[in-house]
C-alpha cells in the first residue's frame, strides 16, 4: 500500500504546456474575416481612386496603387498581427512594428526583383515602381513578418519549399505565391506589339498580381474550412 502510495504522489500529471515552435491557429470564421476585410480594402481603395478622383489603374496607375496600399497597410498589419507566434512573448504592438518594418523591405526585395526581370528603371517609372513595390510587400511580405517575425527556418519552409504548417500560414502562403504568380502571368503582354494603354509598366502587372491575391485568399480560406471540418469529422 505504501508503495502504491509513492507512485501515485511521482506519477501526478502536468498541466500542458504550448509547444512555442507549434504554429498559431484561426478559426475559419476568423480566416473569414481576414478574406473578406482584405478584400473589401481592395475594393474601396479602386471605388475611392474612381469615385473620389476619376482616375484607375490605366488611366493614373501610379496614384490608383498608392491608395491600393495605403488602404490594405492598416488592415492587413492589424489583422495578421493577432495570429503571431508565441503571444506570451511577442506583445502584439511588437507584431505590429514587424509588419511597419516589413513594408519598406519587403518593397525594396520587391523592387529589386522587378528591376531584374526588365521592370523600367528611369525617372519616368520611378512613382510606379515604388508603389507597385509597396502593394506587392502587403501582398507577401508583411503578413509572415507579423506572423512569423524574423524566423529564417520559417520563411524558407513557406517561401521556399512551400510547405506552410497550419492554416495561418496557408493564409500567408496562398495569396503571396498568388500575387507573385499573378503578376508574372500579368507581365506577359508587356512586350507584345499590341500598342494598347494598359500594357504599359506596371498596369497589367499589377491587375495579375492583385487577381493572383484574390485567388490565394479566397483559396486559404477555403482550405481552412476543410481542414475544420476534417478535424470534426475525426474527432466525432
Amino acid at each position: 500500500m505504501d508503495r502504491r502510495k509513492k507512485r501515485e504522489k511521482t506519477t501526478v500529471t502536468k498541466p500542458s504546456t504550448v509547444d512555442a515552435s507549434s504554429p498559431p491557429k484561426i478559426s475559419p470564421s476568423e480566416a473569414f474575416i481576414v478574406t473578406l476585410s482584405s478584400v473589401l480594402g481592395l475594393g474601396l481603395a479602386f471605388y475611392v481612386a474612381n469615385s473620389g478622383f476619376s482616375i484607375d489603374l490605366v488611366t493614373d496607375p501610379s496614384r490608383t496603387i498608392f491608395f491600393i496600399w495605403l488602404v490594405e497597410l492598416p488592415i492587413v498589419i492589424l489583422l495578421y498581427s493577432r495570429y503571431r507566434q508565441n503571444p506570451r512573448q511577442c506583445m502584439y504592438l511588437r507584431a505590429v512594428g514587424r509588419g511597419l518594418l516589413a513594408v519598406p523591405i519587403g518593397a525594396l526585395l520587391n523592387c529589386l526583383g522587378a528591376i531584374a526581370l526588365g521592370a523600367p528603371v528611369t525617372f519616368q517609372f520611378l512613382p510606379k515602381t515604388v508603389n507597385w513595390s509597396l502593394m506587392m510587400s502587403l501582398f507577401t511580405t508583411v503578413p509572415a513578418s507579423c506572423v512569423l517575425g524574423s524566423s529564417w527556418a520559417h520563411w524558407k519552409r513557406i517561401f521556399a519549399q512551400t510547405q506552410p504548417n497550419g492554416s495561418v500560414e496557408y493564409l500567408i502562403c496562398l495569396p503571396a505565391h498568388g500575387a507573385v504568380i499573378g503578376g508574372w502571368f500579368g507581365a506577359w503582354p508587356m512586350p507584345l506589339d499590341w500598342e494598347r494603354p494598359w500594357q504599359e509598366w506596371p498596369i497589367c502587372v499589377s491587375y495579375g498580381a492583385i487577381g493572383g491575391y484574390l485567388v490565394g485568399l479566397v483559396a486559404s480560406c477555403v482550405f481552412v474550412l476543410a481542414c475544420a471540418r476534417s478535424q470534426h469529422v475525426k474527432q466525432t
